[in-house]
């Protein structure tokens, strides 16, 4: 499977693919720091979109072939591309990244592919899964917390998301003791 972007949510669905059943995941982003945070499991391949071309990636380790299933998480234009050229013969893209903005698509190339798309509003019936994936004990998700902020200092929080450091992954808020 390929994942694009390494967000929280790009890793989160590398981490359910894997638990899923995926023999191995490669995830592609721009930011060296979270490709780290993502190769950091065990499974999970990261792919620098500066340097590397997915596509190119995943025909190598896969005999030419593609991902089966590509995991587009970036919402991008760029991304989207990627996705389609990445995705094997009769693969599935699954759009889990959501453009702020419409965005060109190459409909000939997923009709040349015989490519399935699957579209997902990301957390609209997704809780109950996640908990009982996490309860699972399948995979960890503190690597992804970059910093616990106390509930009074919300705003110090937000301030500190706003900055998009390319160390963060995600910002947590500790509502209550317990």
């Amino acid at each position: 499977a390929l994942v694009t972007g390494a967000g929280p949510i790009g890793i989160m669905v590398a981490l359910a693919a894997l638990a899923g059943g995926c023999a191995k995941v490669f995830i592609s982003d721009l930011v060296d720091d979270k490709l780290g945070v993502a190769a950091a499991y065990d499974g999970i391949e990261p792919i620098n979109v500066t340097r590397d071309n997915p596509a190119e990636v995943l025909a190598a380790a896969t005999d030419g072939w593609g991902a089966d299933v590509v995991f587009e998480c970036a919402g991008a234009p760029r991304s989207v591309q990627s996705a389609l050229e990445a995705a094997a013969p009769a693969g599935c893209v699954v759009w889990v990244g959501m453009p702020p903005d419409p965005i060109p698509f190459d409909l000939v190339l997923a009709q040349s592919k015989e490519l399935r798309m699957e579209t997902v509003f990301r957390y609209a019936n997704m809780y109950d899964r996640a908990i009982a994936l996490m309860a699972s004990g399948k995979v960890d998700l503190k690597p992804l917390i970059s910093e616990t902020f106390a509930f009074a200092d919300s705003i110090a929080a937000f301030d500190r998301a706003v900055e998009a450091r390319p160390t963060d992954v995600k910002i947590q808020i500790k509502v209550a003791e317990g």
